[in-house]
């Protein structure tokens, strides 16, 4: 995919310009105990298949998307909840559909197929619809109408109308019912930050909102990896069983425990006589152990210096 976001749209800074410490805490408080409650609802219906589409190649593929575009980081992540959120509703309405196929005849495995190329041939057009939708919720982000996307669809070669491109966002959109105001991990690791700066005026919160965006992206791209690490640690078995993989995916998903995690080490690479200050505020803050963040953070940071050694 070669660089011409300049083509698209105009590109806005890579990150952006918050001012931390503006907001009060009675607002902090409630900002905090909403998402908390709603990353515990999350955790108490976690879908079969959760986690499948944040895979490394399409987890790039948007953030990719999303560089080409002009757009800020965080409407990659917002992109990939609408887009995992959507493609697993649309894959269980499909798997109902084709039931009443399977009743008329057709084999099972004639239904898996079906279900599979169909996927197979929108997808991309599903990834770029989602960073489209993501794009209209960011207020620090030019809109990616469809004018934009079918620019840069004819620029990649990728076949495909304006109709059909205004069908997959509005197939989104109805099998969301609309609802897509769900919270990011940005949200999370935000809103720690800035309840953390409150609570410590000596935490350089801007400094680590730098590191943090650099940090979570790497947790992204490398999410399998991980968090297989952190499954192993916990279990203490190299090969954890399917029963053991199942219970963890609840932790896979808890934004609260990403949000300390990517805090967390990202204090350790500014500063490492101040972080366990910072991972002792964070406690507090959440209610999740001292251990388990260090845990995070040692399994990710065992990661971050594997990976630039190679």
């Amino acid at each position: 995919m070669a660089p011409t976001s300049t083509m698209f749209s105009s590109p806005t800074k890579e990150q952006r310009n918050l001012r931390f410490g503006l907001v009060s805490l009675d607002i902090l408080t409630d900002i905090l105990s909403n998402l908390n409650k709603r990353n515990k609802s999350n955790l108490e219906n976690v879908p079969d298949l959760c986690g499948c589409l944040k895979e490394r190649r399409i987890v790039e593929c948007v953030f990719r998307l999303c560089e080409e575009l002009g757009l800020n980081p965080v409407v990659g992540y917002q992109a990939i909840e609408i887009l995992e959120r959507f493609t697993a509703k649309y894959i269980e309405d499909l798997i109902h559909s084709q039931k009443g196929q399977r009743m008329q005849g057709a084999s099972s495995e004639d239904a898996e197929d079906l279900i599979f190329q169909t996927l197979k041939k929108k997808l991309f057009l599903f990834i770029l619809s989602s960073v489209q939708i993501a794009s209209k919720l960011d207020l620090y982000s030019n809109v990616v109408n469809n004018d934009i996307a079918m620019r840069f669809l004819q620029a990649v070669n990728y076949p495909s109308s304006k109709q059909q491109l205004l069908h997959s966002e509005i197939l989104i959109l109805k099998t969301l019912n609309f609802n897509l105001n769900v919270p990011n991990p940005v949200t999370y690791v935000e809103t720690l930050l800035e309840v953390l700066g409150h609570n410590d005026a000596t935490v350089p919160v801007s400094q680590l909102h730098r590191l943090c965006v650099r940090v979570l992206q790497f947790i992204y791209l490398q999410r399998e990896t991980i968090y297989t690490s952190l499954l192993i640690s916990a279990t203490g078995c190299p090969s954890p069983s399917d029963e053991q993989r199942a219970k963890f995916v609840s932790v896979t998903e808890d934004f609260m425990l990403l949000g300390v995690g990517v805090i967390a080490v990202a204090a350790f690479i500014h500063h490492i006589s101040t972080w366990e200050k910072v991972v002792e505020e964070l406690t507090g803050i959440t209610g999740i152990s001292g251990q388990s963040i260090m845990d995070f953070a040692y399994v990710t940071l065992t990661h971050i210096t594997k990976t630039k050694s190679m």
